[in-house]
């Protein structure tokens, strides 16, 4: 409401000098209530001393010469808004019409027009909306991956190795990796082919989910998934949340305790480290997002016996101390289906789905 710089009404001015006295008698500092409403104190003297602080100022006495009258304006707004111009700036209104043999205004009287009628906007969409990728379900392993390419320090500055890595998003296993000098789309197609072969799987069917960058949607990336049968599966273009599996693996992989703090000496040292990384996370990092198991315990189905077994450890618990126990025990029930961005309906109505 108040602000240095603005032209109250004596409406507000009124309302603000209430407030003030309100203020005082609460015990504040005038010039500190004043330094909150953004006004000066030398302002709310000079309002109280004309009683209420009702604008003097007349303003101006006489219509300019140069403005524009109602059928002027009014031409200004037709032509602005037709067909030919509509989808024009101001900017590019004016030589087009001069080109023409036609003078109106000039640029900033369209503006200025165009503003006070609120048609200086976008009247259109001046980008298509780029729809949200299809959501993919998960009901097992080897149904939907997910994978990226982050960065490894080397000890060049300024260059770096890169970390393919290819997740199973049903289980979190890292079914495949490999560490290169340089992005490329043949050794994306290399990796994925490989993770393939040795899993002795048949991927028909299966969905590939990555970003946009130029490695996953290279013409021999997409060729190879093509004959192996495999559905490739996109993010939006600068939207990171619609590759949210890989996107948290590698946050977990940067964020270890025992990932090195100085750069990687060599190729072969960065895929030693790596490889120790992928070991670890699969058998042993007990996941939050698949009730604490590890994804290979998910990946190959002996989680529901982990499961049961801690759902009877704390069940023996409560039988043993009952008082402690409010409500029911922690529920130890194995995650079901995951869906790769979900829409707003299955947030809710499906369980276990993460995102």
């Amino acid at each position: 409401m108040a602000g240095r710089g603005r032209r109250h009404d004596a409406a507000e001015r009124k309302l603000i000098l209430s407030l003030l006295d309100e203020a005082v008698a609460a015990g504040a500092r005038q010039a500190k209530a004043c330094e909150c409403l953004g006004l000066p104190s030398r302002t709310i003297q000079r309002w109280r001393a004309q009683g209420g602080g009702d604008d003097q100022r007349k303003g101006s006495r006489s219509v300019p010469a140069n403005k524009l009258d109602n059928k002027e304006r009014q031409n200004v707004l037709e032509v602005a808004n037709s067909p030919e111009f509509r989808e024009l700036s101001p900017k590019q209104i004016v030589p087009t019409l001069a080109d023409l043999g036609i003078y109106i205004a000039s640029e900033s009287t369209f503006y200025r027009v165009l503003r006070q009628e609120n048609l200086n906007c976008h009247r259109e969409p001046t980008r298509p909306p780029v729809s949200k990728p299809r959501a993919h379900r998960a009901t097992g392993p080897n149904q939907v991956w997910s994978w990226d390419i982050t960065y490894l320090r080397s000890a060049m500055r300024g260059t770096f190795y890169y970390l393919y890595m290819v997740v199973d998003i049903w289980s979190r296993k890292i079914v495949g990796w490999s560490v290169h000098d340089a992005e490329s789309k043949q050794y994306a197609a290399e990796l994925i082919a490989r993770i393939c072969d040795e899993l002795d799987l048949d991927p028909d069917g299966l969905v590939l989910h990555s970003d946009n960058g130029s490695p996953m949607k290279g013409s021999t990336m997409l060729a190879t998934l093509q004959r192996l049968g495999i559905v490739p599966s996109f993010s939006r273009p600068r939207v990171s949340d619609d590759n949210p599996f890989s996107e948290s693996l590698f946050r977990t992989l940067k964020y270890r305790p025992h990932y090195p703090r100085k750069p990687f000496e060599s190729l072969n040292t960065a895929r030693l480290w790596v490889d120790g990384f992928v070991l670890w996370y699969n058998a042993e990092h007990r996941h939050s997002a698949i009730r604490f198991v590890t994804p290979d315990e998910r990946h190959y189905g002996h989680d529901k016996e982990t499961l049961e077994r801690r759902r009877h450890v704390y069940e023996d618990a409560r039988r043993r101390n009952p008082i402690r126990w409010t409500g029911g025990i922690r529920n130890w029930t194995p995650v079901g289906d995951v869906l790769l961005n979900p829409d707003n309906d299955d947030r809710t109505t499906s369980a276990g789905v993460v995102q």
